[in-house]
């Protein structure tokens, strides 16, 4: 097919509404053969549903779609994928109790000559596509086996089988460790060596400064600005994204620390060990690491997912056994997982609830019936305090935006009245205005006298917000430090095992 010299994609005034939403308001799009285009937005601002257009799940209400120059339609995903359109969604679509192969290739078996599967081929192939992204993976592993990171590549090579022209990447690297992200940005730049054109979704704005052309940013449906990233400021995306400009990204906020909460005193089990630390009234302490240095272990043991076989746990000075997380949350601690959706909330139920799952003893009433009214009024009050945004507390939980699913888990944990409370990523994959809101309410809690244990792998906000600063490494502390001594090259130091740090 000959191709023509401008855009390899063009999408023009796509329009898209839902019943009470305008979804998509007259937005325009385009992207290079060989290039990494940027496409950004507050959670809720049209990303998804433009590139589900383009996929082939919905259809616009107006405006139209180019390849190559010529007009197309993609009344099915099946269309898009064979005109050379490959999307990677944030939400894998994988079965979890079939082979890695099997996955790669689902629906697109090579066969004999008998019309049975080509197993032979079908491993092969796979290794090949495993080789390109360097993953240490074999080819008959079960995927229920591998880690969400691992997952998230086995999608990839999924995606690289159509031989695609577009290949759409929607938040990629939020389940990846450092070496899983470079394999991939060096797939990447060999796919656009190769002339493919790349849309590569993503909150993290120095992956965007790092591996894109150019950046487009949409606000609440419509577009906002294409800007070459040469161009442009991290502050220039989020002035667009959030209609203002954000000075201090991450709010720090001073507050009189009060007496002791928690000390954890030579706790282990068989994923943590040598644990010791203190926690004090409104502080924030951090918990930094690479990805598997057991940061979540240690948090998940305080709450006694996975209880600690020796060492002493003391809160507010007196000695207590939390041997499984209704003790914990008994004891005043609260644990809001790093997983929202398959250990934080139950996506078909409520926001209410959601919200009062771990506290529902406080809304029994006689005869044990759960006494609703009080129970939706709590609920109010939540969504109101964390500006969670909802038709109502009736709304399921699983239709809300990431950013508002997550202040639901928060509100969870606040509900439970915790004298500690300890957030395993609590921005994870949500957008930059959500994740203001966030550390707007961090600050609160401190200012209340929370007890606040943060764990994070986005070094810039553990530093940002952190009173005092852990480091993990293979399961133990590596390093702790005051605020005035923290830094990135001395966290990382410690991270990767260069020597322990105490101040």
């Amino acid at each position: 097919m000959s191709r023509t010299t401008g855009p390899l994609l063009r999408m023009t005034g796509i329009e898209k509404s839902f019943p009470g939403v305008r979804a998509l308001d007259g937005v325009h799009f385009e992207l290079q053969a060989g290039e990494v285009h940027a496409l950004v937005g507050e959670n809720g601002a049209g990303k998804s549903t433009l590139m589900k257009i383009l996929g082939g799940v919905y259809q616009p209400d107006s405006g139209s779609i180019a390849l190559d120059g010529r007009q197309v339609q993609y009344p099915t995903p099946r269309d898009s994928q064979a005109d050379g359109i490959a999307i990677i969604h944030q939400e894998l679509n994988l079965v979890p109790h079939m082979t890695v192969a099997e996955n790669v290739f689902l629906g697109r078996e090579p066969v004999t000559g008998y019309g049975k599967i080509d197993r032979r081929k079908l491993h092969a192939d796979t290794q090949t596509l495993l080789d390109r992204l360097e993953v240490p993976i074999e080819p008959t592993q079960a995927l229920r086996e591998l880690s969400v990171g691992r997952r998230q590549m086995v999608e990839i090579a999924k995606a690289l089988t159509f031989d695609a022209r577009v290949v759409v990447m929607d938040e990629p690297t939020d389940a990846l460790t450092d070496t899983e992200t470079d394999h991939l940005f060096a797939v990447i730049a060999a796919l656009r060596a190769a002339g493919v054109g790349i849309v590569y979704i993503s909150h993290r704005l120095p992956e965007i400064f790092r591996i894109c052309d150019r950046v487009t940013v949409l606000r609440d449906g419509a577009f906002v600005s294409t800007r070459r990233v040469g161009e442009i400021t991290a502050d220039d995306i989020i002035k667009d994204m959030v209609g203002r400009s954000i000075a201090e990204q991450y709010p720090y906020q001073p507050a009189a620390i009060g007496a002791e909460v928690l000390r954890v005193q030579d706790a282990a089990n068989a994923f943590v060990h040598d644990i010791t630390f203190t926690l004090r009234a409104g502080e924030v302490l951090g918990v930094a690491g690479l990805m598997g240095s057991g940061r979540t272990e240690l948090a998940k043991s305080i709450f006694g997912r996975t209880p600690f076989a020796s060492g002493q746990i003391t809160i507010a000075g007196q000695p207590v056994t939390l041997a499984d997380p209704r003790a914990a949350i008994r004891a005043g601690v609260f644990y809001i997982s790093e997983d929202r959706k398959g250990e934080g909330l139950v996506l078909g139920m409520s926001v209410a609830r959601n919200a009062t799952l771990a506290s529902l003893a406080d809304f029994v009433g006689a005869a044990f019936r759960l006494l609703h009214r009080r129970e939706d009024e709590q609920a109010r009050r939540f969504v109101e305090q964390l500006s969670i945004r909802t038709p109502s507390t009736a709304q399921p939980v699983g239709l809300l935006s990431g950013g508002n699913q997550q202040k639901v888990s928060i509100a969870k944990g606040l509900m439970s009245n915790p004298a500690v409370l300890m957030l395993d990523e609590p921005t994870r994959g949500i957008d930059i205005g959500a994740k203001r809101e966030i550390y707007r309410h961090i600050g609160e809690l401190k200012q209340a006298g929370v007890a606040i244990l943060l764990i994070s792998s986005d070094l810039p906000e553990v530093l940002g917000l952190a009173d005092r600063l852990l480091v993990m490494r293979d399961g133990t502390i590596s390093g702790r430090f005051d605020r005035e001594s923290m830094s990135a090259e001395t966290v990382m130091a410690a991270a990767v095992g260069h020597h322990e740090v105490t101040v």
